[in-house]
């Protein structure tokens, strides 16, 4: 069974525009997209539920799935983390998102020593166990500067946690090569929740790469079951290179949906 993909955008693509809620409701049907993680300190507050609902029935009145809930919470920043993190929760348990992103620290995996990680790895269970018991799951953002800035790093987090409730959402982080970011795809398996999707070229942003993204979704085809594909980082912040990124996106999923 191949993966399919569900076409989407990252709302904090839009904080520069910046686009409010309904804008970015409005330019998502018209592009043809399909899901939209709405994000924390941008579109969706932490501890507000009531605003989240109310964004819930706004998205789905639109025709739109919530495809995650990207939160700012950071392991390792918190003196009492489950009760920081139980703040975002609330908000992605009321906008209905079936995942919510968090981040693994604030350090590259290089700089963490034993006991940091050691304490970094239990914290990572604590909010995938609350998160389960709401029915939503953890995905950690898989970025530098954190746990997940490498392949190793990040697969050493997901296994030493042993928790099933914790997963990775991917992207291509800059420092990798495309070999290494396809690696790290097969690598995280079933625990890869959705794609960020973008290309950075050089380091800075530019249109979507087809011939890029081609072979990132090839790296994830045996994965299986249904994911998302979140548009992210515009060139320029350009509302036309948005819906350009957003077409390139459409034709490779449904190339993809036609290939045998």
């Amino acid at each position: 069974m191949k993966t399919t993909w569900i076409p989407g955008a990252v709302s904090a693509t839009f904080k520069k525009m910046p686009l409010t809620k309904a804008q970015v409701i409005e330019l998502l049907t018209d592009c043809r997209l399909q899901a939209v993680e709405w994000s924390e300190n941008v579109h969706v507050e932490a501890g507000d539920p009531k605003g989240a609902a109310e964004l819930k029935k706004q998205t789905e009145a639109a025709g739109l799935r919530v495809a995650a809930y990207g939160s700012y919470f950071r392991l390792g920043e918190n003196e009492l983390p489950g009760q920081a993190f139980q703040r975002s929760l609330l908000s992605a348990e009321a906008l209905g998102a079936p995942v919510i992103r968090i981040w693994g620290g604030v350090q590259a995996s290089a700089d963490v020593d034993e006991w940091r990680r050691c304490c970094l790895t239990q914290e990572a269970a604590l909010v995938a166990d609350l998160a389960a018991r709401r029915g939503i799951k953890v995905a950690l953002e898989w970025h530098k500067n954190t746990l997940t800035d490498t392949n190793e790093s990040a697969s050493r987090l997901i296994r030493e946690a042993d928790h099933p409730n914790l997963f990775c959402l991917w992207q291509p982080t800059v420092a990798l090569t495309p070999r290494e970011r396809a690696a790290g795809i097969r690598l995280m398996g079933e625990r890869l929740l959705n794609f960020h999707v973008y290309s950075w070229p050089d380091g800075k942003r530019g249109p979507l790469n087809a011939a890029e993204w081609q072979y990132y979704f090839n790296a994830a085809a045996a994965i299986g079951g249904q994911r998302c594909a979140l548009l992210e980082f515009v060139r320029d912040d350009s509302l036309d290179q948005f819906r350009s990124d957003a077409d390139t996106l459409l034709r490779l999923i449904q190339s993809n949906e036609d290939a045998p």
